[in-house]
């Protein structure tokens, strides 16, 4: 059985929305993958008050509960007199917390001129203090009745930096948990419902210790399966058997057999194949290059973007024919085409992407309604092209949708290349 998680995060930003919480997410889904169950997040304000009772309801429902926030040098941050209180304790002087403050204040080249940072190094007596790898708050470690509780700080390079290296290692250590195994298919062509029915038959025949779980991504679908069992050796064969069966019945719908993202799919297939790729870009204005820029090592495939925004920069810089943009205009598969050749041939690369269309939420027609929009994938010999109809259901969504179809349809394209 799965030891419960309840994470707390404390913050007045974070209830009035000036700080969007990440740190939930990511921490649900590490403790997932590592066979603990969060049942529940709370957030809640920088109140004493709040804090107590929210670490008590939290000890009566769960094995371990996972503080973030509240452990900064600032005045305002009052987590840690609140763990004192909670656990009867007092805060006392930690030596390695001190050195491991003035390694980092060091490190930024400045001294420690201030009592706000000797203050990071005061912990509760009850705890075991954690040296921050990535900051001057240490981690603190209480444990109660065979529970724990977590005390990390809210900035996210430093949680996740402690939840990977000494956090959930401990917890793995001190609680006995059963073998978990899970696999993400990356399904591309299908809506959800679609996706639904395609498979029902062989969902309704997974077995018992499998679960399924269906996550819609806007352009595609995750399809997590996962399952725990005392048998590690077991539990794979038996979703590799089921991985086997689902390939058999979707074949090349689905893209990847790993929790990735779709620009990833087709920069590793770039890497291996050797090709370079350029983007001419209209209404997503440069959404693909921001993609394929993302993640280092970059620079091996991928040579640069045009946005072009207006006819005349499709025409001047890209080689759009004007007679293409009088005739059929800017929308048109001629045109998106023309683009991807014209970006192809402009940056010397093996393959082009190119998108022009109407995001909206204003600018349609009743022949080409918002969420029309071209794509189109080619080298220096071929061209292929799609028309996308995306609706109107709000400007950055349809953007966002073109820009990943436009990925995925470069992906079949460099797979055909040889």
């Amino acid at each position: 059985m799965r030891n419960n998680v309840e994470i707390i995060t404390i913050g007045d930003e974070l209830l009035i929305g000036q700080v969007v919480d990440t740190n939930s997410a990511w921490m649900g889904k590490a403790l997932s993958e590592n066979g603990f169950s969060v049942n529940q997040i709370t957030s809640i304000p920088d109140d004493k008050s709040h804090i107590l009772t929210s670490i008590a309801n939290a000890f009566n429902n769960a094995d371990v509960v996972l503080l973030t926030g509240g452990l900064g040098p600032t005045n305002d941050d009052i987590t840690k007199t609140s763990l004192c209180e909670f656990f009867c304790t007092e805060l006392v002087f930690d030596e390695p917390s001190y050195e491991n403050v003035k390694r980092i204040i060091h490190g930024m080249g400045k001294e420690m001129d201030n009592e706000l940072n000797r203050q990071q190094a005061m912990v509760p007596q009850a705890c075991t203090p954690i040296i921050n790898r990535e900051g001057t708050a240490p981690i603190l470690w209480f444990e109660r009745m065979d529970k724990v509780l977590v005390s990390l700080p809210g900035v996210p390079h430093e949680m996740e930096c402690a939840m990977t290296n000494d956090v959930i290692p401990r917890l793995i250590e001190f609680f006995e948990r059963p073998s978990i195994q899970q696999t993400t298919l990356i399904v591309h062509g299908y809506g959800e419902s679609a996706l639904a029915l395609k498979i029902a038959n062989w969902e309704e025949q997974l077995p018992s210790p499998l679960k399924l779980a269906y996550l819609p991504q806007g352009s595609y679908v995750k399809l997590r399966i996962s399952g725990e069992d005392s048998d590690k050796e077991a539990l794979k064969r038996m979703i590799d058997a089921e991985v086997e069966k689902l390939t058999t019945l979707l074949g090349n719908a689905i893209v990847a057999y790993e929790d990735i993202e779709p620009e990833k799919i087709l920069t590793n297939l770039l890497k291996k194949k050797q090709l370079t790729i350029a983007t001419a870009e209209s209404c997503t204005g440069g959404t693909i290059a921001t993609y394929l820029s993302k993640h280092p090592g970059s620079s091996s495939f991928y040579k640069g973007s045009v946005v072009s925004y207006c006819n005349e920069v499709k025409h001047n810089v890209l080689g759009v024919k004007e007679e293409t943009l009088e005739r059929v205009g800017a929308v048109s598969q001629e045109t998106v085409e023309q683009m991807a050749q014209g970006v192809c041939k402009l940056m010397n690369t093996d393959i082009g992407i190119s998108v022009s269309g109407i995001a909206g939420p204003d600018g349609g027609t009743d022949e080409q309604p918002v969420g029309t929009i071209w794509i189109a994938v080619s080298d220096a010999t071929q061209v292929v092209s799609k028309k996308l109809q995306l609706g109107n259901s709000s400007r950055s969504r349809n953007i966002e949708k073109a820009a990943i179809e436009a990925i995925f349809l470069a992906k079949e394209f460099a797979e055909n290349k040889k």
